[in-house]
């Protein structure tokens, strides 16, 4: 619900009737509602960043490095071992999460439009309407998969100078192949951005590889899933250097924290054990999938570490209630019969579970 804000304040029109975005933060038995990787660091990370703080703490009194070059570093470093590319600092830009890398997208590219294909993470349009950016929601097909050929007439109807494609997509977990994302390319005016927070859960190529053929092609990514790093606040941004420049210029002055930079080195130094989790959680969303079409419900396939589903009789708002008052926290996404749960631990996992079937009045 919007905020009755009092008259005397001189709040921007367009942002009145809007309600500041947030998942609930409630005290739950199995909390499943904000995609986290519920596997924690190791004590062997903690420790090690531990000791990096330590260290620069002693320099707290000066600035970050504003450029975060070190860093940048790594993430090149990192991309490059997953997907056999050959970038540079140069082609990498870190900031707070994902979201500060699309806000500032809209700060630098914003002067025309923009489009994205709803359902889809929904801070696009309100980054983009809280920095004036014009916004168009495209459509998508009745069970909410993107169909490509219509997406490129869209995109050619309302000439966006960006456009945003999610895979795998938040809310209902949906991939776009390397093969339609390049289709895209071809079709799109502006900067193509794709959002890959999820791009590890996924079995697709990042589109981070066409990059080089396409440089108009951007991909955001994220610590926050798949490196359990969500409390960190740490995205990055892989594109052409010229969009990298582009960055500078919006950007606030050291925006990214010494703590930040060197807690999130500290982690790339630890992928290989931060990634262990992604195939556990793959394997664990396939079996929740299936014990869901078990009940009777219907499960949107899934490339991400949650799952989208529906067929129950209650509204959402209802059923999410009841789970609640059983100490599970999954998420109302606003859409009409469908409840959206992250994949968890296995206690997790199991009183989701349980819970359901107990609200549902299904034996299992």
């Amino acid at each position: 619900m919007s905020q009755d804000w009092p008259s005397w304040l001189p709040l921007r029109g367009n942002l009145r009737e809007l309600s500041a975005y947030g998942a609930p933060q409630l005290p739950a038995d199995a909390v499943l509602n904000t995609n986290e990787n519920p596997y924690a660091p190791s004590p062997e990370l903690a420790q090690a960043i531990a000791a990096r703080v330590l260290t620069i703490a002693s320099t707290l009194n000066r600035y970050p490095d504003r450029d975060a070059l070190a860093l940048r570093t790594k993430l090149a470093e990192f991309v490059n071992n997953l997907s056999a590319t050959s970038f540079t600092s140069k082609n990498i830009w870190a900031a707070n999460g994902s979201n500060e890398i699309i806000q500032s997208l809209f700060l630098a590219f914003g002067g025309g439009s923009a489009i994205g294909f709803t359902p889809s993470y929904s801070m696009h349009p309100l980054i983009a309407r809280v920095c004036q950016v014009a916004w168009t929601n495209g459509s998508r097909r009745a069970d909410y998969s993107l169909d490509i050929d219509s997406a490129v007439a869209q995109i050619q109807s309302s000439k966006p100078s960006l456009t945003f494609i999610t895979t795998p997509n938040n809310p209902t977990g949906s991939a776009v192949t390397l093969e339609e994302i390049e289709k895209l390319a071809i079709n799109t005016p502006g900067l193509l951005v794709v959002d890959e927070a999820y791009a590890e859960f996924s079995d697709e190529a990042s589109a981070v590889t066409l990059i080089e053929k396409y440089p108009h092609v951007v991909v955001i990514r994220t610590m926050s899933k798949a490196f359990s790093f969500a409390g960190a606040r740490v995205g990055y941004l892989v594109a052409h250097p010229s969009v990298i420049d582009a960055m500078f210029l919006v950007r606030l002055p050291y925006h990214l924290s010494a703590l930040t930079q060197a807690a999130a080195e500290v982690a790339l130094d630890f992928s290989t054990e931060l990634l262990a989790t992604v195939d556990q959680l793959r394997s664990a969303r396939n079996q929740m999938a299936q014990e869901l079409e078990e009940l009777g419900l219907t499960v949107l396939p899934s490339s991400a570490n949650f799952l989208l589903f529906a067929g129950f009789e209650q509204s959402s708002p209802e059923l999410w209630q009841a789970l609640l008052d059983r100490g599970v926290l999954i998420r109302d996404v606003g859409l009409l019969g469908y409840l959206r749960v992250t994949i968890g631990n296995v206690a997790e996992n199991k009183k989701f579970i349980d819970s359901l079937s107990a609200c549902l009045g299904v034996e299992i």
